[in-house]
C-alpha cells in the first residue's frame, strides 16, 4: 500500500512535473532535458554491457548528439549536473509535500498509539509522569553533507506548498527560478555562514514544529505535569575539532545570531497576540511586553531588557485577566506563545563546544609553561594531580591561536551564559577522549581560567575508536572515584553526558563491530552509573547513512532496551538528514515525536525482543568479532588509504568548497587514514556507488558462522533482536544504494583490480547473507516505499555519477601522461567537484 502511494503522489508526479521543467526558457536547459533520457539509457545499457564511462559517453556524444569538440561535450556534461541539481530539488519537494499522505502521524510510533496502549492497560498517568523526566535533545551540525544555500530553500518550501495546491502556474514560475537560482557560492562558506543557514532551519522550521508538538503532548492534561521533553543544541560556532577558522568571536556572533532570530520571532508572534487580544487591560500589558521585546532586539541588549521568565510572567498576568474577565478568549493563542518561551528561552538552542583532545592538551601545556601564577612550571599528568589544579591565571603566551582560541574558550562560555542564560552554552565535548586524564584537563582549564567554585559546564567526553570504546566505562569509573569531579557531578544535578561516535566507530572497526560496541559502552556505562547513583544521558554522533550511524534512526532508538540509560535521546543530525526528515512542519513534527515515543516505550514497557539471551548475546558477539576481523584485513591492506586516493573522488571534498571545515585533521601532503574524517571517508565510497562502510563485513562475518553451522542461530537472532533487526535493514539500505556495474571497469585495472573484486565479493556475499538470514526474497521488501525512493534517485543521478567517473578517468590519463597543466586537466576537476554536489544532494533518503 506504501508502495503504491509513493508511485501515486511521488513517482508519477515527478514524471509530471519534470516534463514541465524541460520546456522551460531555460539556457541550455531544453536541448539538455531531451538528451538526459537517452544518456540515461545509455548508461543502463552500457554499464549492463560492462563498458566503462568513458566508453559509454564517447558513443554517446557520436550516436546521439551533434557535439565534437571537447568543449562542446564538457559544456553539455556541466548542463546534464545543472539540471539533475534540480531534478533533485524537484524531488525533494515532491516527497516533502505528500509527507502526510504517505506517512500515518496517528499510526504507530505516535502519541495517540502509545496512550491508547497505556490506557488499555489502566496506566494513562504514567505517560505524563515519565515526560517529567525524559527529553530529545536534536543537534544541528554543520557537517556537509548537503547543503543548499538559504534561497534555494526559499524556493523549496514554495515548490512544496504549490504542489499540495495543484498550482501547476506557481509550480512552472518557481521551476523557472529554481533554473536561474545558483546552488552553491564560489567561495568556501565561514562557520558563520553554515550558522546562518542552519539558523534557518531553527527559525522557519523548529520554532513552529515543536511548539505545535509540545501543545498536542499536553491536550488532555495539565501543563505543569510535563517538562520540556524537545531540545535543541547547535554545534556552527562551537564545533572546533579540526576547523581552525572557528574562533571565539565566530562562537559570540552565532549565539548572538541564535538570540536575534528568536526574539524576532517572538516578536512577530507578540504582534498577533496584540491584534487578538485586544480586551480591557490585557491589551495594554500585550502593548507594553511588545514595546520591551522591540527595545531589545533594536538594542541588542536581549536579556537585559527582557528575559523569557519576564516574559512569562507577563502572560501569566494575561492568562489571569482572560479567564477572570474575558471568558477565557484567545486562550489557545496565548498558551502557543507561551510554549515556545518554556521551549526556546532566551537563547533558541544550545551551542556546543568541541575541541579534539590532542589540541586540549597541548593548550593546557602551553598554560602551565608560561602562566606567571604557575611558577614551578610543574606539568600534571595525574588524574588526583590534574583535579586539584585551581590556581586562577591571569594570562598565558602563545602565537598559536588555535592554541589562544582554546584557552579565551572559557571566558566566552562565560560571557554567552551572562548574556543568554545558562542554557546557551554549558557543555565542553572532548572529542577523540582515550581515557580520565583528558577529562581532567578541561575541568582545570576552567578553573584555572574562569570558575574558582562552581564549574557551570558539563564536560562530555567523545569515545570513538572500538579500543576507546572498549575501555569506556573504565574511564568513567576513574572520573565517578575522584572527589573533586564526584562533587562537581553532584552540583550539576548527578548527570553526566557522554557522547558516542558512530561515523569514527564504524570508520575504525566497520560497521556491524561499531554498532555493537557502541551498544556493549552503554550498557557498561549505564550499570556503573546506576551503582554510583548518576543518571548518565547518551548523546549519539550520528550521520545521515548507515555507515555513519543512520538509517531508521527511530527503529534504533525503539530497539533499546532498560539495560541501557534512556532519560533522554541525544542525536546529531546534518546534511541530509535535516532535509529529509526535518525540512517542513510536517515532517519535523512527525520526526520529533516518534523519537520521543521511542524513548518512552523503553521506559514505559519491557520488551523481550529488546534484552538479548545468552545465546544470543553470543552470537552477535562473535558476529561482531568476525566482522571486524575481515574489515582489519581489509583496512591493512596496502592498497586501502591508495584505492580511495586515487580511484574516487575523495581529495574532491577538500577542494569542494562545501563546508568551512578542512576533510583532514591535519593538513599534510600524504594522506593518512587516521587524521581522514569520517564524513569524506564515507562520502568518497558512496560518490563510487561502493558504501563499503554500510556493508563491509557483514557478509562474511554471517558466512562464518553458516559454515560452523549456527545461521539458525543468526536466523533466530534476526527474529528476537530487534536491535540486530534493524542493523541488518540498515545494512540493506547502504546495500541498495551501491552500484557495482558503475565500476566495473576497474576489474582490468592493473593496480586495483584484485582490490576491486574483493570489495565486490564481500557486496554479493553481503547481499546472500542478509537475505538468508532475514528470510526475505528481495532487499528491503518491508520497506517498498524507501526502496522506490531510492531507485527512483539512482536512476535520476546515473549520468551524473557516470559523468564523475569519466572525468576521474580522464585526469587518471592525464597524470599518467603528465599533461596536467593543460587547462582541460582543471576543467575536468571541476566537473567531479559539480556532480559531487549533486551526487551528495541526491541520497537524502539515507537518513
Amino acid at each position: 500500500m506504501q508502495s503504491e502511494k509513493f508511485q501515486n503522489e511521488v513517482a508519477l508526479k515527478y514524471h509530471l512535473y519534470n516534463s514541465i521543467f524541460m520546456t522551460l526558457p531555460l539556457d541550455g536547459i531544453h536541448g539538455t532535458g531531451i538528451l538526459i533520457p537517452l544518456l540515461k539509457d545509455e548508461c543502463l545499457q552500457g554499464l549492463e554491457e560492462g563498458k566503462s564511462p568513458v566508453e559509454i559517453l564517447n558513443h554517446f556524444f557520436e550516436k546521439q548528439t551533434g557535439f565534437r569538440s571537447e568543449k562542446e561535450k564538457i559544456d553539455f556534461m556541466f548542463r546534464v549536473i545543472h539540471y539533475i541539481e534540480r531534478q533533485v530539488v524537484l524531488l525533494d519537494s515532491l516527497e516533502d509535500a505528500a509527507f502526510l499522505k504517505l506517512y500515518d502521524n496517528n499510526g504507530e510510533g505516535s502519541f495517540r498509539t502509545l496512550k491508547e496502549r497505556l490506557k488499555c492497560e489502566g496506566r494513562s498517568d504514567d505517560f505524563y509522569e515519565e515526560l517529567k523526566q525524559f527529553a530529545v535533545r536534536i543537534v544541528l551540525t554543520a557537517h556537509p553533507t548537503q547543503f543548499y544555500p538559504s534561497t534555494v530553500l526559499a524556493i523549496i518550501n514554495d515548490l512544496i506548498d504549490a504542489i499540495q495546491q495543484n498550482d501547476l502556474i506557481q509550480i512552472k514560475i518557481l521551476l523557472t527560478q529554481l533554473g536561474k537560482t545558483p546552488f552553491f557560492k564560489k567561495e568556501r562558506p565561514t562557520p558563520f555562514d553554515e550558522a546562518k543557514s542552519l539558523s534557518w532551519y531553527l527559525e522557519h522550521i523548529f520554532y513552529q514544529s515543536a511548539s505545535d508538538l509540545y501543545g498536542k503532548l499536553y491536550t488532555d492534561t495539565k501543563q505543569d505535569k510535563i517538562g520540556t521533553p524537545i531540545l535543541f543544541g547547535f554545534w556552527p560556532g562551537g564545533d572546533r575539532d579540526g576547523n581552525p577558522f572557528v574562533s571565539t568571536s565566530t562562537t559570540l556572533a552565532v549565539a548572538n545570531r541564535l538570540q536575534t532570530v528568536l526574539f524576532s520571532n517572538y516578536y512577530n508572534d507578540i504582534k498577533i497576540l496584540r491584534r487578538r487580544l485586544s480586551f480591557k487591560g490585557v491589551y495594554e500589558l500585550v502593548v507594553e511586553l511588545e514595546e520591551r521585546v522591540l527595545k531589545a532586539i533594536n538594542s541588542k541588549k536581549y536579556t537585559v531588557e527582557i528575559d523569557a521568565s519576564q516574559m512569562l510572567h507577563y502572560l501569566d498576568q494575561i492568562e489571569k485577566i482572560l479567564i477572570e474577565e474575558h471568558d477565557g478568549f484567545f486562550m489557545d493563542l496565548l498558551k502557543q506563545f507561551r510554549n515556545k518561551l518554556v521551549l526556546f528561552g532566551s537563547h533558541l538552542a544550545s551551542i556546543d563546544i568541541r575541541q579534539d583532545r590532542r589540541i586540549l592538551k597541548s593548550a593546557f601545556e602551553v598554560l602551565c609553561k608560561t602562566a606567571p601564577e604557575l611558577k614551578s612550571g610543574k606539568m600534571p599528568t595525574d588524574l588526583k594531580d590534574l583535579m586539584e589544579m585551581h590556581s586562577s591565571v591571569s594570562l598565558f603566551q602563545t602565537n598559536d591561536e588555535v592554541y589562544k582560541d582554546t584557552l579565551n574558550l572559557f571566558s566566552t562560555i562565560k560571557e554567552i551564559q551572562e548574556k543568554n542564560g545558562e542554557p546557551a552554552c554549558n557543555r565542553f565535548i572532548i572529542s577523540n577522549c582515550r581515557d580520565a586524564e583528558d577529562v581532567a584537563r578541561v575541568f582545570a582549564m576552567a578553573r584555572m581560567c574562569e570558575w574558582q567554585d562552581q564549574i557551570p559546564l558539563d564536560i562530555v567526553p567523545l569515545f570513538e575508536t572500538i579500543e576507546d570504546l572498549e575501555q569506556a566505562d573504565q574511564t568513567m569509573q576513574k572520573l565517578y572515584k575522584n572527589e573533586i569531579y564526584a562533587s562537581h557531578l553532584k552540583q550539576r544535578g548527578r548527570k553526566q553526558t557522554i557522547m558516542l561516535g558512530f561515523s569514527d566507530g564504524t570508520k575504525d572497526g566497520g560497521y556491524l563491530s561499531a554498532n555493537w560496541n557502541i551498544y556493549k559502552a552503554k550498557e557498561n556505562i549505564t550499570r556503573l552509573s546506576r551503582e554510583k547513583g548518576i543518571t548518565v544521558v547518551f548523546f549519539d554522533g550520528r550521520g545521515g547513512p548507515p555507515a555513519r550511524g543512520g538509517g531508521n534512526t527511530h527503529k534504533f532508538y525503539s530497539s533499546l532496551g532498560n539495560n541501557i540509560e534512556n532519560q533522554e535521546i541525544q542525536v546529531t543530525i546534518q546534511g541530509q538528514t535535516i532535509s529529509s526528515k526535518f525540512g517542513t512542519r510536517d515532517s519535523a513534527m512527525y520526526y520529533q515525536e516518534l523519537l520521543i515515543t521511542a524513548g518512552l516505550e523503553n521506559r514505559l514497557f519491557e520488551d523481550q525482543n529488546k534484552q538479548f539471551t545468552k545465546e544470543d548475546r553470543e552470537v552477535m558477539e562473535t558476529l561482531s568479532k568476525y566482522s571486524m576481523e575481515e574489515y582489519y584485513r581489509f583496512k591493512s591492506s596496502d592498497k586501502f588509504v591508495s584505492y580511495l586516493e586515487n580511484r574516487s573522488a575523495l581529495k574532491y571534498y577538500g577542494k569542494a568548497k562545501i563546508g568551512s571545515r578542512p576533510s583532514k585533521r591535519k593538513q599534510t601532503e600524504k594522506l593518512n587514514f587516521e587524521d581522514l574524517r569520517a564524513i569524506p571517508f564515507v562520502g568518497a565510497w558512496s560518490q563510487m556507488k561502493q558504501n563499503v562502510p554500510g556493508f563491509f563485513g557483514v557478509g562474511s562475518s554471517l558466512k562464518r558462522l553458516e559454515e560452523e553451522g549456527r545461521m539458525e542461530a543468526c536466523k533466530h537472532l534476526y527474529q528476537n533482536s530487534s536491535f540486530f533487526r534493524t542493523l541488518v535493514e540498515n545494512s540493506m539500505q547502504s546495500i541498495c544504494k551501491s552500484n557495482f556495474k558503475l565500476t566495473e571497469y576497474m576489474r582490468n585495472d592493473q593496480e586495483f583490480g584484485d582490490f576491486w573484486e574483493w570489495i565486490h565479493r564481500e557486496y554479493q556475499l553481503s547481499i546472500e547473507m542478509l537475505l538468508k538470514v532475514s528470510g526475505q526474497k528481495e532487499l528491503m521488501e518491508n520497506a517498498m516505499e524507501l526502496k522506490d525512493s531510492i531507485r527512483l534517485r539512482e536512476e535520476m543521478v546515473l549520468p551524473l555519477i557516470c559523468i564523475q567517473q569519466y572525468a576521474l578517468i580522464k585526469i587518471r590519463e592525464m597524470e599518467q601522461n603528465k599533461v596536467t597543466k593543460l587547462e582541460k586537466y582543471s576543467i575536468l576537476q571541476k566537473l567531479v567537484i559539480r556532480s559531487l554536489y549533486g551526487n551528495i544532494n541526491a541520497s537524502r533518503n539515507s537518513a
